[in-house]
């Protein structure tokens, strides 16, 4: 059996292929950096992680790029030898939608991947499909920023020549959609000789589905598939993968999937701090030639059957993560920054002070621009993080930490800076940002004036705990975590915090309109005075708790 998500934690949007015996799928990073993560996997059952190809910035600039903004829904497909892939960079929100669709190619999936080709900025979520005549066809939803009309204005199509990489011909209405509204990310199988369409429809929320059509021909007609919608939980608030939709197919052997968007709310219908994840179902086609869910019904499942090749894979279902920095090490992949790279000996140093990161004091946590910052997903609902801190702060604006973060607005921070007024002191305290509205999360704790510190988060569902003890002598020669049998004097950090206020939802709540990034857990240095201090970070232990 296969446990869903088979890519938990912030994985949206998966787009997925099949090459050979290879599966891939792709998904969202929004203004995380490297952009668009690819897993790679053998038998669907466990999937690794093997490429972010936006990794320069030639490829995608995304500094000042708004929360939630830049890259949406990629899509992934293999042709003529190459890896094709189409992804979007969102500029703009409102009233008007700057969405620069973007297509760069490569010989293997881990590249190299080419310089970009500028498509379109029509609409977002565009797909690239390959008809078996050797022509190319781009597919992208249309957006109307006109005063009273609906935003969205269908699907459309134009053939896309992979020579020239360029749009020819004139661009066609193919698709209006169904009565669920708004499709997005199209996405073409031919089969049996018909054309299948499928759709995410009623938006990314609780009323999100798939949808089917089908037609003889690509300039249609489109018949909209009798087993409606494919997927969703919209009337469904108790199913336990919610906001469902957004597929994609993938055959195996001499069976069918389908990879999916889902979402897991702590309550019925409320904060989701996984964010949106990826999720896998077994589908059929009916003697009438229409894909459905194999389970009869329109309810995504949990637990699904692993494919018949795949019998005896055993699941990983531990995403815990032991990081120990090495000069002769890059840092994992799991370490994500905020809307660019962070330069090596100039940004951080795993060579100034080997076996520690060292992390460059720069812009505050509300840059929108560049910050020193490293972090990875939440991939479960209770985890532990831990770290050891060496920093001496020299003046308030001198940070240093471990932080649960959302976005430039929407953080909880264990900071050490240093208390110039009242203490002159260096001082541990949570401090909050809450849509933009800050706020002390703790008393000030004073520390003494250069020992290190140890640091740890305890996240179980909507509460998170932080804890500090000064570092010993071993400790500081360690990994940063406490060992099997270590005895460690935590000390509580400011008691309960409100871990589900990390989510697309409760943000979404707070700003007015969607959002859809992901929680994530990492450390970080701020100096806002003369950007001369570093901190130091001595491992980082991440250990989900089962």
């Amino acid at each position: 059996m296969i446990v869903n998500p088979i890519l938990p934690g912030f994985h949206p949007d998966s787009s997925a292929l099949r090459v050979g015996d290879d599966y891939y799928i792709a998904t969202s990073t929004f203004e995380w950096w490297p952009g668009v993560d690819i897993y790679h996997s053998k038998d669907l059952v466990n999937w690794e992680w093997i490429a972010a190809p936006l990794d320069r910035p030639s490829i995608v600039n995304l500094r000042g790029n708004y929360n939630s903004g830049s890259i949406w829904a990629p899509h992934l497909s293999y042709a003529k030898g190459k890896f094709w892939l189409v992804f979007t960079d969102v500029k703009s929100w409102a009233p008007f939608k700057d969405t620069l669709n973007y297509i760069i190619t490569a010989p293997s999936i881990t590249g190299p991947w080419s310089e970009p080709t500028f498509v379109t900025a029509s609409g977002f979520d565009p797909a690239l499909y390959h008809d078996d005549d050797g022509r190319s066809y781009f597919l992208n939803m249309l957006f109307d920023w006109r005063y009273g009309r609906q935003k969205f204005a269908g699907t459309v199509i134009q053939e896309f020549d992979t020579d020239s990489m360029q749009l020819v011909g004139k661009r066609k209405h193919f698709y209006k959609g169904t009565k669920l509204g708004v499709c997005e990310g199209p996405q073409i199988l031919k089969r049996n000789g018909y054309y299948y369409l499928l759709c995410a429809a009623g938006g990314t929320g609780w009323m999100h589905a798939a949808t089917v059509a089908r037609s003889r021909s690509l300039d249609g007609p489109w018949e909209d598939s009798p087993y409606f919608p494919l997927m969703t939980t919209r009337d469904n608030p108790t199913a336990p993968l919610q906001k469902s939709g957004h597929c994609c197919f993938l055959e195996i052997g001499d069976e069918w999937y389908v990879t999916q968007i889902c979402a897991r709310p702590l309550t019925e219908r409320g904060d989701c701090v996984l964010g949106r994840e990826t999720a896998i179902q077994p589908i059929e086609w009916t003697e009438d030639g229409w894909p459905r869910l194999k389970n009869h019904t329109i309810t995504p499942d949990l637990v699904v059957p692993a494919p018949k090749v795949s019998q005896g894979v055993v699941q990983n279902l531990d995403h815990s993560e032991t990081v120990e920095f090495t000069p002769d090490r890059p840092l994992p992949p799991s370490f994500k920054t905020l809307r660019c790279g962070l330069d090596a000996e100039e940004d951080y140093s795993l060579t100034a002070r080997p076996g520690w990161l060292r992390l460059y004091g720069r812009q505050t946590l509300t840059s929108l621009d560049k910050q020193t910052l490293f972090a990875r997903r939440w991939e479960h609902f209770d985890f532990d993080v831990e770290t050891t801190l060496d920093f001496t702060p020299e003046n308030y604006q001198q940070d240093a930490g471990l932080i649960l973060f959302y976005d430039t607005a929407n953080w909880i921070y264990a900071m050490m800076t240093f208390d110039d007024e009242d203490l002159d002191r260096r001082i541990l305290r949570i401090v909050t940002l809450d849509e933009h509205e800050g706020s002390y999360g703790s008393d000030p704790v004073v520390l003494d004036a250069s020992t290190p510190v140890r640091l740890k988060v305890e996240v179980r569902h909507a509460v998170a705990r932080f804890y500090w003890a000064y570092a010993t002598d071993d400790a500081v020669d360690a990994t940063g975590a406490a060992g099997a049998g270590e005895s460690v004097d935590w000390r509580s950090l400011g008691g309960d915090q409100p871990a589900d206020h990390i989510s697309d939802d409760y943000v979404e709540q707070r700003r007015g309109y969607c959002v859809f990034t992901g929680a994530m857990v990492g450390v970080c240095a701020q100096d806002m005075d003369a950007h001369r201090s570093h901190a130091d970070f001595r491992g980082f232990d991440y250990r989900e708790v089962r």
